[in-house]
């Protein structure tokens, strides 16, 4: 693993997701580094906005996984989580106030 701190990776992280996977922002998506373990090489990425209950999060969820991976040597272990609900707006990304959390790959059953 690089020298790089927690917080530069962090930050490398948030303006790589902003960079590659922009239409999440565009869609008035919203995207959060809630967690980042060095020790364990594990990034848990947070997805909120209108990302929350859209049908397709799951597959921007793999989409960010994947790619991370390639991206980033320092990250072993990718999680995304997405909140349940639908509600809408920067509030359920910043401190978890948008519902239950689950793993973004799982169909939210929206269509």
């Amino acid at each position: 693993m690089e020298n790089k701190s927690k917080k530069e990776l962090k930050k490398e992280i948030e303006q790589w997701i902003t960079t590659q996977m922009p239409i999440i922002q565009m869609h008035g998506g919203t995207s959060l580094v809630r967690e980042l373990d060095m020790n364990e090489n594990l990034v848990v990425i947070e997805l909120g906005g209108t990302c929350s209950g859209c049908g397709i999060s799951n597959i921007t969820a793999d989409n960010i996984k994947r790619e991370l991976y390639y991206d980033f040597d320092e990250i072993d272990e990718v999680q995304i989580k997405v909140p349940s609900t639908g509600d809408i707006g920067s509030s359920t990304v910043e401190g978890g106030r948008g519902g239950e959390l689950q793993e973004g790959t799982e169909s939210t059953g929206h269509f």
